[in-house]
This record gives structure tokens, C-alpha cells and sequence, in this order.
């Protein structure tokens, strides 16, 4: 059996790694089709060893389409997710549009995968925020084995999760320091080249970020409501990886012994975390991988029942590219998805 796959958004950064992961991981497509706004049409994208040419969006008829992974932005899937779910393919979104949606299951596979179930009402399922996704790949396990109550964390986020324009206005900027040309913002409110920004997406009223309200709003409805969680997202000069100190308070007693264990054996985990020089993962070496990685673990003294953890995956695969994948892979093993 075969799947007719539409990717929205695809000549953009995380619709390119929705074609390759796809590819890599054997999805059962019997056709894949790229979509993007009318500009790019004749656009060639690579999936596989295969190139496909962009078709239009706004003239593309859904009927027939299995699933439709969009990564497009808000506006986008606001517009044509309904017009894809109602022509009978199940949107898997990655915008932030349908997040909060009561009737739209908000999912990492690994965390919550029962939440499927309820895609339904609506046929539409949407990605958590990329750095909200790494961060319960790490803490799911830990919850389950000693009760989270409280999370306090940084997130140290690549320009890739801001688009193409943001990567390349880090390499502007870092070429014009080095020759001395003027160095200009234009993606960001200050200069990212060889500085760290503290502010993703805009303020809202009690002075968090809206980046720092995702973190949040999405543990609360993904993980546990009762949890506390407390974030601070900054932006760093980095192309591609996010990378996360997370500080945990548990209402269970556990070493930071059980926990290195726990997570060696949890779904989508890579526990690297040896106390010597360079016995850590950092977003560099993180780039093109699966896999959540977990380093720095140790105790937290100053609270009974604390530790401290550091946390790096591409922002682009499995924040984002990855996890749609991976959501439209376990629709198939819980025999959620069947091909017209």
C-alpha cells in the first residue's frame, strides 16, 4: 500500500528536509508532490535521488492526497490546511496556527502518541514549537519515572529557525566584520554575528516572548498541566542546532545515575555525557541527526529533588521535519492512515 504525500512549503528550509526524510526513512509514497507559492514554480527540489518541480499552491486540487505535511507558516496553513483536510488528506502542520486548538492533538511521537486518536474532528495534527519538541523528547521519560513539577530553561536557538534570510544574514554580517563593512539588522533587532539576542518572536504583556509562551502552553498541553515552567529563549549565532539547559525539579527522588539511565533507554534519545573535555554534544555536532541528544547531567543541590541537564538536536530534523514524519509514520502503526 501507497501514499500520495503533498509537501507544503517545500522549497523552503524545513520543507527541503521533509523531502529528505521522507526519502531516507523509505515512507511509503507512491508519489510525492512539492508544493509552494506560485514565485517558485519550475522550481526543481530534490527527494531522494529523485528531483521534483514545484507545483502552485493556490491551484492545486488536494483530492486524492493521503497526506499533507504543510511547512509554510501560519498564514499558510490558517488558508489551505482546512481546503487540504476537507478534500480528505490529513495536514500535518508544523506552523504554530492549530497548536493550541482544543480539537486539533498536538504531538511528539514519542511523548504523546495517543493523542492521535482525536485528529479527526478536524483531519488536521499539528508539530509542537521545534525547541518545545527536543525538550519533551528528554523530559517525557524522565516525568514518567519521578513526576516533573517544576522546569526552568534557556534555550540557545540557531538562526535557522527564523529561515533562509536569518541564515544568510548571519553570514553577511560575520563576512562585514571580518573585511569592516557596515554590519546592518534586518531579520533580527540587533546584530546576531558574534552576539546572542534574548528575544525570539514578539513580547506579550507579562514580558515573555511569545517563543517563551509556546515552551510552555505546549508542555502544559503535550506533557502534564500541573507542571511549573519558567524559559528564557535567546537567539544565537549558530546556522543549524538548538541547544537547551534545562534545570528540573522532580516531586520523586531521582540521581542523576537513574536518569542517565532512563534516558539511554528512551525512544529518540542519545545520552552523551562523559565528564571530561569535549564529552558533550553541541549543535555542531548534532547537524543531520535524528536523534535528541542528552549531556551534562548531574544534580541539583539547591532544591530536594533537582537536576540539571543540557539538550541539543537539529532544530530542522527533529524539530520540525522529523517529527511531521514521524507523525505520519505512527498514524500507519496505529492504523490511523489508509491510502484512497
Amino acid at each position: 500500500m501507497g501514499f500520495r504525500v503533498a509537501v507544503v512549503g517545500a522549497t523552503g528550509n524545513v520543507g527541503r528536509e521533509m523531502m529528505n526524510i521522507l526519502a531516507e526513512r523509505d515512507f511509503p509514497a507512491t508519489e510525492v508532490i512539492a508544493i509552494a507559492s506560485r514565485r517558485s514554480i519550475g522550481q526543481i527540489v530534490d527527494y531522494g535521488d529523485t528531483e521534483l518541480t514545484i507545483v502552485a499552491l493556490d491551484t492545486f486540487d488536494f483530492s486524492g492526497v493521503d497526506v499533507a505535511l504543510f511547512a509554510a507558516g501560519s498564514s499558510v496553513s490558517k488558508e489551505y490546511g482546512p481546503k487540504a483536510a476537507a478534500a480528505g488528506a490529513v495536514v500535518i502542520d508544523n506552523s504554530s496556527h492549530y497548536r493550541m486548538d482544543p480539537d486539533v492533538p498536538l504531538v511528539v511521537p514519542e511523548v504523546n502518541p495517543d493523542a492521535l486518536k482525536k485528529f479527526a474532528k478536524k483531519n488536521i495534527i499539528a508539530n509542537p514549537n521545534c525547541s518545545t519538541a527536543q525538550m519533551l523528547v528528554a523530559l517525557k521519560p524522565l516525568h514518567d519515572a519521578a513526576t516533573i513539577k517544576r522546569i526552568v530553561v534557556s534555550t540557545y536557538q540557531s538562526v535557522s529557525g527564523a529561515g533562509n534570510s536569518a541564515m544568510d544574514e548571519l553570514f553577511r554580517q560575520t563576512r562585514a566584520i571580518f573585511v569592516n563593512d557596515p554590519v546592518e539588522p534586518d531579520s533580527f533587532t540587533k546584530q546576531i554575528a558574534f552576539n546572542v539576542i534574548p528575544h525570539i518572536d514578539v513580547f506579550m504583556d507579562d514580558g515573555y516572548t511569545k517563543e517563551e509562551w509556546k515552551l510552555m502552553a505546549e508542555t502544559h498541553k503535550m506533557l502534564d498541566p500541573n507542571i511549573k515552567v519558567s524559559a528564557t529563549a535567546v537567539r544565537v549565532p549558530v546556522f543549524i542546532g538548538h541547544a537547551e539547559a534545562i534545570n528540573i525539579e522532580f516531586k520523586d527522588a531521582i540521581s542523576e545515575d537513574e536518569a542517565r539511565e532512563v534516558l539511554r533507554s528512551a525512544p529518540g534519545c542519545l545520552v552523551i555525557d562523559k565528564r571530561e573535555d569535549g564529552g558533550y554534544i553541541t549543535p555542531v555536532d548534532c547537524v543531520g541527526d535524528f536523534a535528541t541528544y542528552i549531556s551534562r547531567i548531574r544534580a541539583d543541590n539547591t532544591v530536594k529533588h533537582g537536576l540539571n541537564i543540557w539538550v541539543v538536536s537539529d532544530n530542522l530534523r527533529k524539530g520540525a521535519a522529523l517529527t511531521a514524519v514521524q507523525i505520519a509514520e505512527s498514524l500507519l502503526n496505529q492504523g490511523l492512515l489508509s491510502a484512497d
